[in-house]
Protein backbone atom coordinates (compact mmCIF):
# COMPACT_ATOMS: atom_id res chain seq x y z
CA UNK A 1 0.00 0.00 0.00
CA UNK A 2 1.36 2.95 -1.22
CA UNK A 3 1.16 6.25 0.71
CA UNK A 4 1.34 9.82 -1.66
CA UNK A 5 2.78 13.08 -0.99
CA UNK A 6 1.91 16.12 -2.34
CA UNK A 7 4.68 19.40 -2.66
CA UNK A 8 3.91 22.68 -4.68
CA UNK A 9 7.37 24.00 -6.01
CA UNK A 10 7.41 28.08 -6.23
CA UNK A 11 9.66 28.81 -8.94
CA UNK A 12 11.01 25.33 -9.61
CA UNK A 13 11.86 25.29 -5.81
CA UNK A 14 10.53 23.62 -2.43
CA UNK A 15 10.38 25.40 0.96
CA UNK A 16 10.77 23.46 3.90
CA UNK A 17 7.36 22.81 4.64
CA UNK A 18 7.75 20.13 1.21
CA UNK A 19 10.72 18.66 2.93
CA UNK A 20 8.76 17.79 6.16
CA UNK A 21 5.76 16.60 4.13
CA UNK A 22 7.93 14.05 2.39
CA UNK A 23 9.63 13.04 5.65
CA UNK A 24 6.43 12.51 6.97
CA UNK A 25 4.85 10.70 4.48
CA UNK A 26 8.18 8.71 4.03
CA UNK A 27 7.42 7.35 7.99
CA UNK A 28 4.16 6.81 7.71
CA UNK A 29 5.08 4.45 4.49
CA UNK A 30 7.32 2.94 6.77
CA UNK A 31 5.17 2.38 9.63
CA UNK A 32 2.28 0.94 6.72
CA UNK A 33 4.71 -1.13 5.10
CA UNK A 34 4.16 0.63 1.96
CA UNK A 35 6.04 2.60 -0.84
CA UNK A 36 6.02 6.78 -0.48
CA UNK A 37 5.12 8.27 -3.94
CA UNK A 38 5.72 12.20 -4.01
CA UNK A 39 3.83 14.03 -7.18
CA UNK A 40 5.01 17.35 -7.38
CA UNK A 41 4.98 20.01 -9.89
CA UNK A 42 8.59 20.11 -9.56
CA UNK A 43 10.74 19.57 -13.04
CA UNK A 44 11.88 15.86 -13.25
CA UNK A 45 15.93 16.95 -12.00
CA UNK A 46 14.57 18.71 -9.10
CA UNK A 47 11.77 16.87 -8.09
CA UNK A 48 14.06 13.73 -8.04
CA UNK A 49 15.70 15.49 -5.40
CA UNK A 50 12.73 14.67 -2.64
CA UNK A 51 14.34 10.96 -2.64
CA UNK A 52 16.77 12.23 -0.57
CA UNK A 53 13.82 12.68 1.92
CA UNK A 54 12.22 9.28 1.61
CA UNK A 55 10.46 9.22 -1.79
CA UNK A 56 11.02 6.02 -3.37
CA UNK A 57 8.81 7.61 -6.23
CA UNK A 58 8.67 10.65 -7.20
CA UNK A 59 6.11 11.69 -9.99
CA UNK A 60 6.54 15.29 -11.69
CA UNK A 61 4.29 17.21 -14.27
CA UNK A 62 4.67 20.76 -15.28
CA UNK A 63 1.77 22.96 -15.86
CA UNK A 64 0.80 26.82 -15.70
CA UNK A 65 -2.16 25.67 -13.77
CA UNK A 66 -1.52 25.86 -10.40
CA UNK A 67 -3.25 28.40 -9.50
CA UNK A 68 -6.45 26.05 -10.00
CA UNK A 69 -7.69 24.75 -7.02
CA UNK A 70 -9.73 22.68 -9.08
CA UNK A 71 -7.07 21.88 -11.44
CA UNK A 72 -4.39 20.47 -9.13
CA UNK A 73 -7.01 18.75 -7.49
CA UNK A 74 -7.74 16.62 -10.61
CA UNK A 75 -3.96 15.98 -10.89
CA UNK A 76 -3.76 14.33 -7.33
CA UNK A 77 -6.17 12.20 -7.55
CA UNK A 78 -4.99 10.48 -10.54
CA UNK A 79 -1.63 10.10 -9.09
CA UNK A 80 -3.37 8.65 -6.09
CA UNK A 81 -5.24 6.20 -8.49
CA UNK A 82 -2.21 5.31 -10.58
CA UNK A 83 -0.20 4.24 -7.46
CA UNK A 84 -2.92 2.90 -5.22
CA UNK A 85 -2.73 4.80 -2.65
CA UNK A 86 -5.15 4.86 0.50
CA UNK A 87 -2.68 7.60 2.55
CA UNK A 88 -2.52 11.21 1.36
CA UNK A 89 0.10 13.95 3.13
CA UNK A 90 -0.26 16.90 2.36
CA UNK A 91 1.42 20.19 4.15
CA UNK A 92 -0.63 22.33 6.21
CA UNK A 93 -0.57 25.53 4.44
CA UNK A 94 -3.15 27.79 2.14
CA UNK A 95 -2.36 25.11 -0.58
CA UNK A 96 -3.08 21.89 1.56
CA UNK A 97 -6.55 23.64 3.16
CA UNK A 98 -7.72 24.49 0.16
CA UNK A 99 -7.38 20.94 -1.83
CA UNK A 100 -7.94 18.63 0.94
CA UNK A 101 -12.08 19.19 1.49
CA UNK A 102 -12.34 19.07 -2.52
CA UNK A 103 -10.00 15.26 -2.27
CA UNK A 104 -11.83 14.33 0.72
CA UNK A 105 -14.77 14.47 -1.42
CA UNK A 106 -13.56 13.04 -5.04
CA UNK A 107 -11.92 10.11 -2.76
CA UNK A 108 -14.65 9.06 -0.07
CA UNK A 109 -11.63 9.79 2.31
CA UNK A 110 -11.87 11.39 5.58
CA UNK A 111 -9.26 14.21 6.66
CA UNK A 112 -7.44 15.67 9.16
CA UNK A 113 -5.65 19.04 9.44
CA UNK A 114 -3.30 20.21 10.98
CA UNK A 115 -1.62 17.04 12.93
CA UNK A 116 0.77 17.95 14.91
CA UNK A 117 2.61 14.13 15.00
CA UNK A 118 2.92 10.95 13.23
CA UNK A 119 -0.25 8.61 13.67
CA UNK A 120 -0.78 5.56 15.30
CA UNK A 121 -1.88 2.17 13.87
CA UNK A 122 -2.46 0.45 16.93
CA UNK A 123 -6.25 -0.84 16.16
CA UNK A 124 -6.45 1.66 13.25
CA UNK A 125 -5.42 4.86 12.03
CA UNK A 126 -5.39 7.66 14.55
CA UNK A 127 -3.82 11.07 14.70
CA UNK A 128 -3.62 14.09 16.77
CA UNK A 129 -3.91 17.76 16.37
CA UNK A 130 -4.14 20.74 18.40
CA UNK A 131 -7.58 21.91 19.38
CA UNK A 132 -8.76 24.90 21.09
CA UNK A 133 -5.86 27.65 19.44
CA UNK A 134 -3.30 24.86 20.67
CA UNK A 135 -4.21 24.70 24.29
CA UNK A 136 -5.11 21.06 23.65
CA UNK A 137 -4.63 18.33 21.83
CA UNK A 138 -7.75 15.93 20.01
CA UNK A 139 -7.33 12.08 18.67
CA UNK A 140 -9.17 11.40 15.72
CA UNK A 141 -9.72 8.35 14.38
CA UNK A 142 -10.15 7.13 10.65
CA UNK A 143 -13.26 5.35 9.62
CA UNK A 144 -12.78 5.34 6.18
CA UNK A 145 -10.54 3.43 3.42
CA UNK A 146 -8.67 6.69 2.30
CA UNK A 147 -7.06 8.82 4.68
CA UNK A 148 -5.99 12.35 4.03
CA UNK A 149 -3.44 13.90 6.42
CA UNK A 150 -2.41 17.48 6.39
CA UNK A 151 0.86 18.00 8.62
CA UNK A 152 1.41 21.31 11.10
CA UNK A 153 4.46 22.74 10.78
CA UNK A 154 7.66 21.75 12.25
CA UNK A 155 5.64 18.27 12.78
CA UNK A 156 8.31 16.10 12.29
CA UNK A 157 12.40 16.78 11.64
CA UNK A 158 13.66 17.25 7.87
CA UNK A 159 16.29 14.13 7.58
CA UNK A 160 17.60 12.96 4.50
CA UNK A 161 17.51 9.31 4.66
CA UNK A 162 17.83 8.50 0.89
CA UNK A 163 19.44 9.58 -2.39
CA UNK A 164 17.92 11.41 -4.90
CA UNK A 165 15.82 9.13 -7.70
CA UNK A 166 14.18 9.42 -11.04
CA UNK A 167 11.25 11.83 -11.56
CA UNK A 168 8.18 9.64 -13.83
CA UNK A 169 6.14 12.23 -16.00
CA UNK A 170 2.22 12.15 -14.65
CA UNK A 171 -0.05 12.61 -17.88
CA UNK A 172 -2.06 15.65 -17.08
CA UNK A 173 -3.36 16.20 -20.66
CA UNK A 174 -6.70 15.22 -20.23
CA UNK A 175 -7.34 17.52 -17.31
CA UNK A 176 -8.07 21.66 -17.59
CA UNK A 177 -8.14 24.29 -15.55
CA UNK A 178 -11.49 26.41 -15.00
CA UNK A 179 -9.68 29.95 -14.11
CA UNK A 180 -7.31 31.91 -15.64
CA UNK A 181 -4.21 33.73 -14.07
CA UNK A 182 -4.10 37.27 -14.89
CA UNK A 183 -1.29 38.52 -11.89
CA UNK A 184 1.26 37.18 -9.33
CA UNK A 185 2.23 39.43 -6.23
CA UNK A 186 4.80 37.65 -3.93
CA UNK A 187 6.80 39.35 -0.80
CA UNK A 188 10.12 39.26 -2.18
CA UNK A 189 13.55 39.30 -0.17
CA UNK A 190 12.81 37.65 3.41
CA UNK A 191 11.20 34.37 4.01
CA UNK A 192 7.50 34.01 4.73
CA UNK A 193 6.26 34.39 8.09
CA UNK A 194 4.76 30.45 7.61
CA UNK A 195 8.01 29.24 6.36
CA UNK A 196 10.28 31.25 9.10
CA UNK A 197 12.08 29.37 11.79
CA UNK A 198 13.47 32.66 13.98
CA UNK A 199 10.26 35.79 14.29
CA UNK A 200 10.96 39.16 15.83
CA UNK A 201 7.41 40.88 16.45
CA UNK A 202 6.58 44.13 17.62
CA UNK A 203 3.25 45.88 18.97
CA UNK A 204 2.47 49.30 20.08
CA UNK A 205 5.01 49.87 22.41
CA UNK A 206 7.32 51.00 19.97
CA UNK A 207 5.44 54.15 19.79
CA UNK A 208 5.49 54.58 16.22
CA UNK A 209 6.88 53.74 13.10
CA UNK A 210 9.84 55.54 12.92
CA UNK A 211 11.09 53.40 15.70
CA UNK A 212 10.94 50.45 14.10
CA UNK A 213 14.66 50.71 12.77
CA UNK A 214 16.27 48.68 16.26
CA UNK A 215 13.35 45.65 15.49
CA UNK A 216 15.00 45.31 11.72
CA UNK A 217 18.46 45.46 13.56
CA UNK A 218 18.03 42.93 15.35
CA UNK A 219 15.78 40.49 12.95
CA UNK A 220 18.98 41.04 10.52
CA UNK A 221 21.60 39.79 13.14
CA UNK A 222 19.78 36.94 14.08
CA UNK A 223 18.35 36.05 10.34
CA UNK A 224 14.72 36.25 11.63
CA UNK A 225 11.93 37.49 10.08
CA UNK A 226 9.79 40.37 11.05
CA UNK A 227 6.33 40.26 12.58
CA UNK A 228 3.64 42.97 14.10
CA UNK A 229 0.11 42.57 16.55
CA UNK A 230 -2.87 43.57 14.66
CA UNK A 231 -3.34 47.27 16.19
CA UNK A 232 0.22 48.02 14.62
CA UNK A 233 -0.83 46.83 11.02
CA UNK A 234 -4.51 47.95 11.24
CA UNK A 235 -2.69 51.52 11.97
CA UNK A 236 -0.77 51.25 8.83
CA UNK A 237 2.98 51.32 10.95
CA UNK A 238 3.35 48.03 8.99
CA UNK A 239 1.87 46.20 6.07
CA UNK A 240 -0.62 43.52 6.80
CA UNK A 241 1.28 40.25 5.52
CA UNK A 242 3.63 40.59 9.19
CA UNK A 243 0.01 40.73 11.22
CA UNK A 244 0.67 37.43 13.44
CA UNK A 245 -2.19 36.18 15.37
CA UNK A 246 -5.51 34.81 15.33
CA UNK A 247 -6.71 37.21 12.99
CA UNK A 248 -3.76 37.06 10.83
CA UNK A 249 -1.12 34.49 9.97
CA UNK A 250 -0.65 31.24 12.40
CA UNK A 251 3.25 30.52 13.24
CA UNK A 252 5.16 28.03 14.51
CA UNK A 253 8.86 28.82 14.53
CA UNK A 254 11.58 27.82 16.61
CA UNK A 255 12.53 31.14 18.54
CA UNK A 256 9.49 33.86 18.97
CA UNK A 257 10.60 37.17 20.16
CA UNK A 258 7.25 39.85 21.14
CA UNK A 259 8.54 43.22 21.41
CA UNK A 260 6.17 45.31 23.07
CA UNK A 261 3.22 43.19 22.61
CA UNK A 262 0.90 42.67 26.04
CA UNK A 263 -0.14 39.30 24.85
CA UNK A 264 -3.94 39.80 24.13
CA UNK A 265 -5.72 36.17 23.63
CA UNK A 266 -6.20 36.81 19.91
CA UNK A 267 -2.12 37.56 19.65
CA UNK A 268 -1.65 34.56 21.67
CA UNK A 269 -3.60 31.82 19.60
CA UNK A 270 -1.38 32.84 16.19
CA UNK A 271 1.90 32.25 17.79
CA UNK A 272 1.87 30.08 21.36
CA UNK A 273 2.84 26.92 19.04
CA UNK A 274 6.37 28.50 19.17
CA UNK A 275 8.90 26.63 20.50
CA UNK A 276 10.81 29.22 22.34
CA UNK A 277 9.18 32.37 23.10
CA UNK A 278 10.83 35.35 24.34
CA UNK A 279 9.17 38.44 25.57
CA UNK A 280 10.59 41.99 26.37
CA UNK A 281 7.85 44.01 27.85
CA UNK A 282 8.39 47.04 30.91
CA UNK A 283 5.08 45.97 32.06
CA UNK A 284 5.57 42.75 34.67
CA UNK A 285 1.79 42.40 34.94
CA UNK A 286 1.84 41.88 30.61
CA UNK A 287 -0.21 38.85 29.95
CA UNK A 288 2.32 37.55 27.54
CA UNK A 289 4.84 36.63 30.23
CA UNK A 290 2.30 33.86 31.38
CA UNK A 291 3.23 32.05 27.87
CA UNK A 292 7.06 33.10 27.74
CA UNK A 293 9.87 30.75 28.46
CA UNK A 294 12.38 34.04 28.77
CA UNK A 295 10.72 37.48 29.51
CA UNK A 296 12.78 40.28 30.13
CA UNK A 297 10.94 43.70 32.70
CA UNK A 298 12.76 46.34 30.51
CA UNK A 299 12.30 49.24 28.40
CA UNK A 300 12.49 47.65 24.67
CA UNK A 301 14.45 50.91 23.82
CA UNK A 302 17.09 49.92 26.17
CA UNK A 303 16.89 46.49 26.03
CA UNK A 304 16.40 45.80 22.37
CA UNK A 305 20.00 47.57 20.97
CA UNK A 306 21.68 46.22 23.63
CA UNK A 307 20.67 42.47 22.79
CA UNK A 308 21.14 43.46 19.28
CA UNK A 309 25.02 44.53 19.83
CA UNK A 310 25.53 41.58 22.53
CA UNK A 311 24.51 38.93 19.52
CA UNK A 312 26.92 41.02 17.64
CA UNK A 313 29.74 40.93 19.77
CA UNK A 314 29.08 37.02 20.17
CA UNK A 315 28.56 36.50 16.58
CA UNK A 316 32.23 38.05 15.75
CA UNK A 317 34.08 35.82 18.77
Amino acid sequence: MSVLVFVEAINNQYKKAAFEAVCYGAKVAEMTQGDCVVVTNGSADVAGELGKYGANKVLSFQSDNMHDTAFVTQAIAKAYEQCGAKQLVLCDNSRGKSIAGRLAIKLGAGVVTGAESLPSTDGGMTVQRGVFSGKALATYAYSSDNNIISISRNATPIVESGSAVTAESLDISGISAATQLVEVKRVEGTIPLPEAELVVSAGRGMKGPENWGIIDDLADVIGATTACSRPVSDTGWRPHHEHVGQTGIAIKPNLYIAIGISGAIQHLAGVNSSKTIVVINKDPEAPFFKAADYGVVGDLFDVVPRLTESIKKFKSA
